[in-house]
C-alpha cells in the first residue's frame, strides 16, 4: 500500500475516536474500543463477499444436526475463521433501535468461530459493548467503519469493470497501522508504555537482511521448512516480514520455502493483534502458534528450538513480576536452565539485575539455537547500549555476555542510529548470533557504527526522526558482508578475547604498630569490655616502640602467668579479644611489619586494595600485570587467584570515538585580533563627536 493510501487511513481510524467516543471515554481509553473494532471491522470485509454461502451452509449443518460447524463453515470462507450470525457490519449500521443493535451485534460477535472469539476476549471488548449503548455510540461507531471511502480488508475492492477501486490493505500495512494508533493514543495521553518500543518497519526490514542474506545460499530445496520465532513478538511484525523477507530469497534463487511462525506474548492487545494477523493471512495453524504468556517466567516453547530468531524484548522496566510468577522466589534463587549454565567447570547465573529484562531474552533465545542441523540457528535482537557493558564481572549480564564469546556465538554487532524509535530516543543496537559461523569468522566479532547511515524524515513520528532506507539497508549490508575488508570508519573485527578481562583486586598487607597510652587504658577500663585484658595489658613493662606480632606475643604469656593466679578467669585469646587489642591499642603505620596469617602470607588492609581491570589479551597474564604495571611501585603487593573474576564488555566508544580536532593557535589568535579590530572601530563610531 502507498504512504499515501496508509496515511488515509490511519486518519480514518483515529477520527472515528475523536467523532463517536469523544463524550463516552477518556482519551486514554479509546484503544479499548478502536483497537477491537478494527480488527472485527478487518474480518468483517473479509467475509462480506461469501457471507451468503455461509449462510446458507449453517442452515443445512443446523438441519443435519452438526454441533462445530466451524470447520465446514471455514471450508466456504476459504479462510481460517468465519461468522455464522445473519448479521454484517452494514447490516448493523442499518438498526436504528438502540436495544435491538445492542442485541443483534452481540450476536454478530457471538457468530465468529472460536479462534476469533479467543481475539475477542483478549480486547476484552464485550465490556465496552453496554456503554456504547447507552451512550447511543454503537450505531454511530458501526456506520463510521463500514464508509466505503475505506478499504480494511486484505483484498482489493474492484469496480464494475474489475479495476481496482481501493486497494488492499496488506498485513505489513495493518501492523503499521495498529502500532502507529497506539503510538498516538500514547502520545495524547503522554502514556510512554515503558520498555515496550514499537519497531519500526524499517529497523524490522534490516533485522530479516541479516538474519537471511549471510545464508542465502545454504537455503536448500531439499530443506525447505523453517522457523521463525519471537519470544516478545508484540503484533506480530517481526515474524510477518520475517516469513516474507525469506520467502523473497528462496524465489529469487529458484527454490521454495515453507515457514512455520512461532511466537509468545504478555500484553493482551497485542496479542489479539498478532494473533488476528495470522490468521487473516490464511493461516490458522499458524495463529495457534501465537500463545499468549509471559516468555521469561512461563515459556510456552520450552524445549523447543528455531532456525531464526527475531526479536526486540522490553528493556529498562522491572521484571519483579517474574519473580512472583515463580512463586515469590529471589532472582538468585531462578533455577530455570534457560538462565544458567557452566563456564570453566562453574555453574554460573545469567540473571541480570532486576530493572531490565532484555538479557533474559537474549538467554531464553540462545537456549532455543537447532544444534544439529548445517544453518544452526541465527538471532537477531535488538538491544539498547546497556547490553554491551552492564553489570560487573560475575554478574549476570556479564556472564551471558562471557557465555557467548566462550562458545563464539556472536557474530556482529550493529550501532543505529539514535531517534529510531517511535517512543524513545536512545542508541540501539542488533545483535546478531549464530552457532554456525562461517570459517573466516570463527573466533572474530564485527562491529558496524551505522550511527551516521539515516535519512531525515520530513515530519517526526513521535520520537522518530530518521529513517533507514533500502539503499541504507544495501550499504549497511554490503559492510557486513565485506568483514575484514570493510570500511574501518564504518566497520572494526576483533577477536572474541579482545572484549574479556580480568577483574582483579590487587591487595598490600596491613601494617599495624602499638600504642599503649593512659588513655587507652583508661578508656579499656571504662568500657568494661574485657577485665581481664586490662589488669595484664596495664601491668606490661612496654619500652620503645613495639611491633604488633611481639605484642600478642607478650599478651598470651601475660594471660597464661595470670591465669595461674585466677584459674577461673578467661584468658584464651580468642577472636573477639584479637580485635578488641586491634581496636583499642594498633595504628596503622606503613613502615611498620606486615600482619602475618596463621596459614601464611600476609593480611589485607582493605583501604589499600586497588581493584584492577586487565584485558585478557595482556601479555603474559596477571602475573605480568603484577610484575609490570604494580610491583615497581608497590613491591609488597600481591593478589588472590580465586578471587580473580573475568568479566566481558563491549564498547563502541572504545573503537569508534573521534575526538574534536583541536583548531590551530593561529587560527585563534588571528580571530581575537579581528574582534579587537572590529570593537575598536564600533566603539569610535560611537564615541565619534564626543571627544
Amino acid at each position: 500500500m502507498d504512504t499515501q493510501n496508509y496515511n488515509q487511513i490511519v486518519s480514518f481510524i483515529w477520527s472515528i475516536a475523536n467523532d463517536c467516543l469523544v463524550d463516552t471515554y477518556d482519551v486514554g481509553d479509546y484503544r479499548k474500543v478502536i483497537l477491537p473494532m478494527t480488527v472485527i471491522r478487518r474480518f468483517d470485509a473479509i467475509l462480506e463477499e461469501t457471507k451468503k454461502d455461509v449462510l446458507k451452509e449453517r442452515a443445512r449443518l443446523d438441519a443435519e444436526g452438526v454441533q462445530n460447524p466451524d470447520e465446514w463453515l471455514c471450508g466456504i470462507t476459504k479462510e481460517a475463521f468465519c461468522n455464522s450470525s445473519p448479521h454484517t457490519l452494514k447490516s448493523l449500521a442499518a438498526i436504528s433501535n438502540r436495544l435491538q443493535l445492542k442485541q443483534n451485534f452481540e450476536n454478530y460477535l457471538n457468530g465468529f468461530s472460536k479462534n476469533v472469539q479467543d481475539i475477542i476476549n483478549r480486547f476484552q471488548f464485550r465490556n465496552e459493548i453496554n456503554r456504547l449503548s447507552e451512550s447511543n455510540s454503537l450505531g454511530v461507531l458501526i456506520s463510521k467503519f463500514v464508509d466505503r471511502r475505506f478499504n480494511l480488508s486484505s483484498r482489493p475492492v474492484l469496480n464494475d469493470d474489475g479495476t481496482v477501486r481501493l486497494p488492499a490493505l496488506d498485513n505489513h500495512s495493518m501492523g503499521m497501522l495498529f502500532e502507529e494508533v497506539i503510538r498516538r493514543f500514547n502520545e495524547e495521553t503522554n502514556v510512554t508504555d515503558a520498555g515496550r518500543h514499537f519497531t519500526p518497519r524499517d529497523i524490522v526490514r534490516l533485522m530479516a537482511e541479516l538474519a537471511f542474506i549471510p545464508i542465502q545460499s545454504k537455503i536448500k530445496a531439499k530443506h525447505n521448512v523453517y522457523s521463525i520465532y519471537d519470544g516478545a513478538c508484540g503484533t506480530g511484525g517481526m515474524l510477518t516480514v520475517g516469513e516474507e523477507r525469506i520467502l523473497e530469497i528462496a524465489h529469487e534463487g529458484g527454490k521454495r520455502a515453507s515457514i512455520n511462525l512461532f511466537g509468545q506474548e504478555n500484553f493482551d492487545e497485542t496479542y489479539a493483534i498478532a494473533r488476528s494477523d495470522m490468521l487473516v493471512k490464511g493461516e490458522g495453524e499458524q495463529a495457534n502458534n501465537i500463545l499468549f504468556g509471559s516468555t521469561i517466567s512461563d515459556d510456552k516453547y520450552r524445549g523447543q528450538s528455531f532456525d531464526f530468531m527475531l526479536s526486540n524484548p522490553p528493556f529498562g522496566t522491572s521484571w519483579k513480576k517474574e519473580l512472583d510468577a515463580w512463586g515469590g522466589i529471589k532472582k538468585d534463587e531462578i533455577s530455570d536452565n534457560r538462565f544458567r549454565a557452566v563456564l570453566d567447570g562453574e555453574e554460573v547465573s545469567f540473571v541480570p539485575d532486576i530493572d531490565d529484562p532484555q538479557m533474559l531474552f537474549l538467554a531464553n533465545n540462545i537456549s532455543k539455537m537447532k544444534m544439529g542441523t548445517p544453518l544452526g540457528s541465527r538471532i537477531i535482537e535488538v538491544h539498547n547500549g546497556s547490553a554491551l557493558f552492564t553489570g560487573k564481572a560475575g554478574q549476570g549480564a556479564t556472564n551471558l555476555r562471557r557465555y557467548i564469546m566462550k562458545n563464539d556465538l556472536l557474530e556482529a554487532i550493529v550501532a543505529l542510529p539514535e531517534k529510531m524509535f517511535y517512543n524513545t530516543g536512545i542508541g540501539t543496537f542488533l545483535w546478531v548470533l549464530t552457532n554456525k559461523k562461517s570459517p573466516e569468522r570463527r573466533g572474530k566479532v564485527q562491529l558496524i557504527n551505522a550511527t551516521s547511515l539515516k535519512k531525515p524524515l520530513r515530519k517526526n513520528i513521535g520520537e522518530k526522526n530518521c529513517e533507514i532506507t533500502r539503499t541504507l539497508r544495501e550499504e549497511i549490508l554490503k559492510i557486513y558482508l565485506a568483514f575484514e575488508a570493510a570500511d574501518p570508519e564504518f566497520s572494526l573485527v576483533l577477536r572474541n578475547e579482545d572484549f574479556g578481562y580480568f577483574a582483579v583486586d590487587i591487595l598490600r598487607p596491613l601494617r599495624l604498630s602499638m600504642s599503649i597510652t593512659e588513655d587507652k587504658l583508661a578508656e579499656l577500663k571504662e568500657s568494661k569490655k574485657d577485665d581481664v585484658l586490662y589488669k595484664v595489658v596495664s601491668k606490661m613493662t612496654i619500652e620503645g616502640e613495639l611491633s604488633y606480632k611481639v605484642f600478642i606475643s607478650m599478651v598470651e604469656k601475660a594471660l597464661e602467668n595470670y591465669k595461674k593466679g585466677h584459674p577461673k578467669a578467661k584468658t584464651t585469646l580468642t577472636k573477639g579479644r584479637l580485635k578488641l587489642i586491634r581496636d583499642m591499642f594498633t595504628v596503622v603505620n606503613e613502615n611498620a611489619d606486615p600482619i602475618e596469617l596463621p596459614e601464611g602470607g600476609y593480611e589485607a588492609d582493605k583501604n589499600l586494595t586497588e581493584s584492577e581491570i586487565v584485558p585478557l589479551t595482556y601479555e603474559g597474564g596477571l602475573e605480568a600485570f603484577l610484575k609490570n604495571e604494580i610491583k615497581p611501585y608497590s613491591p609488597d603487593a600481591w593478589y588472590e587467584p580465586g578471587a580473580v573474576k573475568i568479566g566481558v564488555e563491549i564498547s563502541f566508544t572504545k573503537y569508534f570515538y573521534k575526538p574534536v580536532e583541536l583548531r590551530d593557535v593561529k587560527d585563534i589568535v588571528a580571530e581575537i585580533h579581528a574582534l579587537e579590530r572590529e570593537t575598536d572601530g564600533m566603539l569610535d563610531a560611537v564615541l565619534g563627536g564626543l571627544v
